[in-house]
């Protein structure tokens, strides 16, 4: 579906403001609003409206995936991004590098992302290191530096080989519920969730159909990064995300078990993690985030299902209430606390 766009910001380069038209233009002529977009390219939706926005240069992975996806042309694209790298560059004062943007490939293998929920109030945060280098968005790349462009390829190749991983298994989850005669997918609205319980631990929650009924529990900052305790009351089940983060960020949610799981960012800046069970009445759960400049927790949660029950039901068009916490200093998260 086209929509009506919103001006791009006075201060982009020339390139830039070409290939943001562009990218708008391939959007519109395929008719598909950005959550779709979000589900064809395995990003979010909230990264696609930076890009095309022009509020971010878009990733060569996220083009990459955005041309095996759609019918675009791909060259031009591709031209148009290299093009804006050097404005960027020269705009910087650093010495343009040039860096392959991966070919398009037959199916869109970026790993899957969360969707976003409202931003949260500022709260008190543990303080970083000033003289932590600031990263940018694409890949293996910080504000000043740059890796040896065999280390950036051999990176994203690790990055995509994980990801196909990621991709296939959610096809073969979806080939065993259609055998069970389940829904294959959680894409329609209510859809009985696919697993309960210990059943949902280390599976995806967009895959399983738990997202359907997702109450965000928990929200604070770390540092510049926003971590998120997710809960599904139907599934029993809870998992973490993580939002305006960095390639090498990660986020992990523990249960009253040990059982962990991690969501690390490989590339853009945002990801969730596969699910903990959720199910035994004396549930805690514990979300921790990690940058290079140190370590970061949410409060402890004991019985999600009590808590979840207190907030008003999910709507598919307006997010769950989220309740903004501090963050406290915890590199270790406890299995038993």
């Amino acid at each position: 579906m086209s929509q009506s766009w919103k001006p791009l910001p006075d201060g982009l380069s020339e390139p830039a403001r070409r290939l943001a038209e562009e990218l708008r233009a391939v959007k519109d002529a395929h008719r598909i609003s950005l959550a779709e977009l979000g589900k064809r390219t395995y990003l979010s939706k909230a990264s696609w409206e930076r890009w095309l926005n022009g509020k971010r240069l878009i990733t060569p992975q996220a083009l990459a995936g955005m041309i095996a996806a759609l019918d675009c042309d791909g060259e031009l694209l591709t031209s148009l991004l290299r093009q804006a790298e050097a404005a960027r560059d020269a705009a910087e004062g650093s010495a343009p590098v040039s860096e392959p943007v991966p070919a398009p490939v037959s199916e869109p293998v970026l790993a899957p992302v969360s969707e976003p929920v409202p931003a949260p109030v500022p709260v008190a945060v543990q303080a970083w290191p000033t003289e932590a280098p600031v990263r940018s968005a694409v890949l293996g790349r910080a504000a000043g530096w740059r890796r040896p462009s065999a280390l950036l390829a051999a990176a994203v190749a690790v990055a995509l080989v994980l990801a196909v991983s990621l991709y296939l298994h959610g096809l073969n989850g979806g080939t065993d519920a259609a055998a069970a005669g389940l829904p294959a997918t959680s894409a329609e609205a209510g859809a009985a969730p696919l697993c309960q319980g210990i059943g949902c631990a280390g599976k995806d929650p967009q895959l399983m159909g738990c997202e359907n009924d997702d109450h965000t529990l928990l929200t604070g900052n770390v540092g510049q990064v926003v971590l998120y305790l997710h809960y599904s009351p139907r599934c029993r089940a809870a998992w973490a995300g993580i939002t305006e983060g960095a390639p090498g960020d990660t986020v992990t949610i523990t249960n009253r078990t040990g059982w962990q799981e991690t969501a690390l960012i490989h590339w853009g800046y945002d990801n969730y993690s596969a699910m903990v069970d959720a199910g035994p009445a004396d549930t805690t759960l514990r979300v921790c985030g990690h940058q290079p400049g140190g370590d970061g927790c949410l409060p402890l949660v004991t019985d999600p299902a009590a808590r979840a029950a207190t907030m008003a039901a999910p709507s598919p068009k307006a997010p769950s209430p989220v309740a903004s916490v501090p963050v406290t200093e915890s590199p270790t998260p406890s299995a038993t606390s």
